[in-house]
């Protein structure tokens, strides 16, 4: 970005827009949708991005970032396509349900001995009494670590995983922990329950570890087999580890993002010729979840949204304009409202009217800049400017932006309790304990000058009755007076609790998933003409076909053209095996209900029918709605109306005029769609 936005000597830019031919984007499901999307935007070349795991969220879509539509990448190689033609190997996927990382540790279910060990854990050390009646099932690995759960997926592990070597050894594993205390609790437990393996088999490898890439280029080592032979990884190995070695992965964390779910399960779908002995290669890898990842992600195919990766600035720029917009609709508001609304209204302008012209993020949106540059543009806000300054100001740099973290996220939730109280929202009661416990912590740093000359408004807000008529104005007098002082707070530390409670691994429950059924990244060919053809249904032919309209020859012509010279290329004309152009698309939108009805009004009408037989009309409605043709002889099967053998030749008895009837309406249909 400063490249893009310095100049040199000869105030010419470093980089002209057509500087580059081609941009390739690797790894493009990451996070290039916030300041590397100016990049893109700012030159004018083809733009390829490569991505095994594209992205659909609402801020950070990849096919948007594209200008392509969503599931319907320009080219796609699927996984499956990839194990069929023989360049990857599939997973065989073992769901091992495990008590505590699936239901928590509740005390009222542990037995007796455990449950004393709970009471020493979680009791009063006077009354005994147990003041956490369970813990849930997200703080294990978080902060509480049971050795016996840790054992018992070991134990799994070193017992079911795919052993090289004759049998011998464990092959290549990998471990995805859900933190770095978590990975260490494994590295330690391994090493006292299999110490003959000295120490060396199983090591960490993080952000943590000391010689970590050396620790991860040894793991990989494809020529020779190096130890570690188990990399115990948080998030460091999750993706972009090209590892053939590996036959088992083991899930000891939840996973809910579909792009790290399925890089996770890539590490193991490398080729390996010669793995286990000359001539026996790798066939498939092992994956043993033991937090359900697989049940969540048969229901869920596309995980969970992650959320917004809005920047703290961003966040306290709208904040501000939603704050502004609810003191304006106030309608009780007291003159210090008002003056707090126009001061977060000029606080507003004042960051737009300072922004830096020559930057290219602020070029790309000059329009509304040099709009809201005017006072007076912030008057009388309606629905439509809150949007465009949200959407295009509010992301933009500031170079007088406050450095301070910590106290910009003091600013953020005065901010959000600002916007509680004026909306009576429940939140507000979050936001004021969150505060108290701000003024808990300083206070005891009371002993250091800036905290000690501001120690009545410390104390004013750690008092209930403070908070029971609290203003507006007073809620910004707390924060213009401590918002300096969060930094000399002491980051909040939870002690982390080792336990030892028995575990259960529900063996019965054990069972095999078919994940790569699951898996479908990209639709196939033809979903996506499908999707191509019905998108452009008010196609002047499209539209025709679908209205049962007649089609000329040179409307056929103009109709090809527009689907080969479209986004799903030629390759459909493999697809038809011959079938009229017409039919072919008539299957796949269907035709018109209204005109499917208006054409069998006139014979129900007119007709004496029984019910038996305004059932079959209706069914032959139905199907031209839903495949836009019918064959004949399907008319006069079983398979069309069950109960008669002969289908039409029964329902209406060999009355020959009403089933020639019927049988020119639906030659008509056919016809229209190119049907001798």
């Amino acid at each position: 970005m400063n490249k893009i936005d310095s100049l040199k000597s000869d105030d010419e830019r470093f980089y002209g827009v057509g500087h580059f031919d081609v941009v390739i984007i690797d790894e493009a499901h990451r996070s290039v949708y916030q300041k590397y999307k100016t990049i893109f935007d700012y030159f004018d070349s083809l733009l390829i991005g490569l991505t095994a795991t594209p992205k659909k969220d609402i801020d950070r879509n990849t096919y948007s970032l594209f200008e392509i539509e969503d599931d319907n990448p320009t080219f796609a190689y699927e996984l499956n396509q990839a194990v069929n033609d023989k360049f990857l190997v599939p997973p065989k996927a073992m769901e091992v349900p495990i008590k505590f990382p699936l239901e928590g540790v509740k005390y009222k279910e542990l037995p007796e001995k455990d449950k004393a060990h709970y009471e020493e854990l979680f009791g009063d050390p006077i009354t005994g009494e147990v003041y956490i009646d369970e813990i849930d099932k997200g703080k294990l690995n978080s902060w509480l670590f049971n050795k016996d759960t840790v054992d018992k997926v070991l134990a799994h592990l070193m017992e079911n995983g795919i052993k090289v070597a004759g049998g011998d050894k464990l092959g290549k594993t990998i471990i995805f922990a859900k933190n770095h205390k978590h990975a260490a609790f494994i590295e330690k437990r391994f090493n006292k329950n299999y110490p003959e393996y000295g120490g060396s088999f199983l090591r960490i490898i993080d952000n943590y570890a000391d010689k970590a890439q050396d620790l991860l280029e040894r793991f990989c080592e494809d020529k020779v087999e190096m130890e570690p032979q188990i990399a115990v990884s948080v998030d460091m190995m999750d993706t972009g580890v090209d590892a053939p070695r590996v036959v088992n992965l083991v899930f000891f964390k939840r996973v809910r993002s579909f792009a790290k779910y399925w890089q996770m399960i890539g590490r193991g779908t490398r080729l390996r010729f010669n793995l286990f002995a000359p001539g026996k290669d790798k066939e498939y890898f092992v994956i043993f979840d033991f937090c359900s990842n697989f049940e969540f992600f048969d229901e869920f195919p596309d995980g969970i949204t992650a959320a917004s990766s809005q920047g703290l600035s961003e966040q306290i720029f709208e904040a501000k304009l939603d704050l502004v917009i609810a003191l304006r609709d106030k309608t009780d508001a007291t003159e210090e409202e008002d003056q707090l609304m126009e001061n977060f209204t000029e606080n507003l302008h004042q960051l737009i009217k300072e922004l830096d012209e020559n930057r290219y993020q602020v070029r790309s949106v000059w329009k509304y800049v040099k709009k809201y540059k005017e006072r007076e543009s912030w008057e009388n806000l309606n629905i439509g400017d809150q949007n465009d300054i949200k959407t295009h100001l509010a992301k933009l740099p500031s170079y007088k932006d406050d450095e301070d973290e910590l106290a910009k996220r003091f600013d953020l939730i005065i901010l959000k309790l600002h916007l509680a109280l004026i909306n009576g929202n429940r939140s507000q009661e979050n936001y004021i304990n969150r505060i108290i416990n701000i003024g808990n912590r300083l206070e005891k740093k009371r002993n250091i000058p800036a905290v000690a000359e501001k120690i009545n408004t410390i104390r004013e807000v750690q008092d209930g009755d403070f908070w029971k008529q609290i203003s507006l104005l007073q809620l910004e007098k707390v924060r213009e007076e401590l918002r300096s002082l969060i930094q000399f707070l002491d980051k909040e530390k939870l002690d982390p609790v080792y336990s030892n409670f028995e575990d259960t691994v529900y063996e019965n429950k054990i069972k095999e998933w078919d994940i790569l059924g699951g898996y479908q990244n990209s639709p196939s060919y033809m979903n996506r003409v499908e999707a191509f053809i019905r998108k452009n249904k008010n196609h002047l032919v499209i539209d025709k076909l679908y209205k049962n309209l007649p089609i000329t020859e040179k409307e056929l012509v103009i109709l090809e053209q527009f689907l080969s010279k479209g986004e799903i290329g030629t390759d459909f004309k493999e697809h038809i095996n011959g079938a009229p152009l017409g039919k072919f698309v008539r299957n796949i939108i269907g035709l018109d209900i209204r005109v499917a009805n208006n054409l069998f009004s006139d014979f129900i009408q007119d007709e004496n029918l029984n019910a038996d037989q305004i059932t079959f009309v209706n069914k032959i409605i139905q199907h031209l709605n839903e495949k836009g043709t019918i064959e004949k002889q399907l008319l006069s099967s079983a398979t069309f109306e069950k109960g008669y053998e002969r289908g039409i030749l029964d329902v209406f008895k060999g009355d020959k005029e009403r089933i020639t009837k019927i049988i020119s309406i639906v030659d008509r249909v056919n016809g229209n769609a190119g049907i001798a």
